[in-house]
């Protein structure tokens, strides 16, 4: 039973890997020059489909890394102890009320503070994971896929604010010192758990990116009708 899950899982992956279209922004000098030529419909509609496959990547991810290193009992306290997100600092619309009611500008502030707040931690989950002497080559390789396509991610996500809001440049880095703290030696339990929580908080927030983008696109086809 295992060793089946372990086929589809690997199967599922590699039709990920086929199915993520690159934003493709850079040039050979790395600029963003590629995605200005792109339409706004069809870069929004690509920005989307990143999202979604970081969702599904990390949702997975996730799910592997608790089958792997989280006993059942250890998930209940972890659930109980209540850990705060990195990003819980941000100012985020989280209520369904709040989120239908920000402008389109604040929708793609959102999803950029969101994605540039994760590209260090997500980095420093990639060396924690590398001290682990038995994560498996799949959890390593999807992490390093995230890492990689959010940035990918970001590099879209600020052409799709310069052509929608016709901001020449932008000052949307968002300094997320401060907002992750490391640790140089944790105990192993405890470094356990916190990239869990890494890992947990993620995939929440790369929902919420998804999330946001769909009702962006929604709101540019059918504005009075997006949910």
């Amino acid at each position: 039973d295992v060793l089946q899950r372990s086929v589809w899982a690997l199967l599922l992956w590699r039709s990920v890997l086929v199915a993520c279209m690159a934003l493709d922004c850079q040039d050979e000098q790395n600029s963003l020059s590629r995605c200005p030529s792109i339409s706004q419909e069809k870069l929004l509609d690509r920005v989307i489909h990143h999202a979604e496959l970081i969702y599904r990547v990390s949702e997975e991810s996730c799910s592997l890394f608790e089958e792997m290193f989280i006993p059942f009992p250890l998930r209940l306290q972890t659930n109980q102890a209540g850990y705060v997100c990195i990003t819980k600092a941000l100012p985020i619309p989280s209520s369904r009320s709040e989120i239908q009611q920000i402008s389109d500008k604040w929708l793609l502030h959102s999803v950029l503070m969101l994605v540039q707040s994760w590209i260090e931690p997500l980095v420093y989950l990639q060396t924690t994971l590398d001290r682990y002497d038995n994560a498996p080559e799949m959890l390593l390789n999807k992490t390093k896929w995230v890492s990689e396509k959010l940035i990918s991610l970001e590099q879209g996500v600020v052409v799709l604010i310069r052509k929608m809001l016709d901001e020449g440049s932008l000052a949307t880095t968002y300094n997320e010192q401060g907002l992750f703290q490391y640790d140089a030696q944790p105990e192993m339990l405890e470094s356990v758990i916190r990239d869990y929580t890494l890992l947990s908080c993620f995939t929440k927030d790369a929902h919420k990116m998804e999330s946001f983008l769909k009702l962006l696109k929604c709101r540019q086809t059918d504005k009075y009708n997006c949910a």
